[in-house]
């Protein structure tokens, strides 16, 4: 028996649906899917767009074939309903969505990224759902950089179910992005975009 808690809110189609109609309305409005559960991500403040524009530069300059998209991703994996996330950044070739609607598969993904913003549903969105949902996905690495407590956390070795790897360090050290990115970032940068 399926409790009510498992149950989805809509159905996929019926997202979409929703998405593309909010997306015409409120054109900042973010809105995610996952463990069929709608999600409603804040508008990006000022310091996350900085944190997001230094990661694209530090990655392209590291990897000048690659590009931090901003590209909804239709998220796979064991949960019966799917899913749809929309990363502050999702690091793949450039070339990597052509042709691709507003949701695309994450195969070509090499890396997801988020900014952890200032509200009550980073704690189970960015630290909880997001790890589980994009390892579920297969997606390589998985970069939370966290505001609230000053810390980057890497997730990688996704097992299908989850990462088997998590490394945080606080802003000011260096962390390296395992393979398939490739990347040592220096995260001194983002103490001057935090509160």
């Amino acid at each position: 028996m399926t409790a009510i808690s498992d149950r989805p809110q809509m159905q996929p189609e019926e997202f979409e649906e929703l998405a593309r109609g909010a997306a015409r309305t409120l054109e900042r409005l973010r809105l995610e899917f996952i463990d069929g559960k709608l999600r409603v991500k804040p508008v990006p403040d000022g310091d996350h767009g900085r944190i997001v524009q230094w990661l694209f530069r530090t990655c392209t300059r590291a990897r000048p074939e690659l590009h931090l998209h901003d590209q909804g991703l239709r998220i796979e994996g064991p949960h019966p309903h799917g899913g749809y996330a929309r990363p502050d950044g999702t690091l793949a070739h450039e070339d990597a969505f052509v042709g691709e609607g507003e949701w695309a598969g994450t195969d070509a993904v090499l890396m997801v990224v988020e900014v952890a913003s200032y509200d009550s549903d980073t704690d189970r969105r960015d630290r909880v759902e997001k790890p589980r949902a994009y390892g579920e996905s297969g997606v390589p690495v998985y970069l939370l950089i966290d505001r609230d407590s000053a810390e980057v956390t890497v997730y990688s070795q996704p097992d299908g179910v989850r990462y088997e790897t998590a490394h945080t360090v606080p802003f000011g050290k260096a962390v390296r992005l395992p393979e398939p990115v490739g990347i040592v970032l220096d995260t001194e940068p983002l103490k001057n975009w935090v509160r």
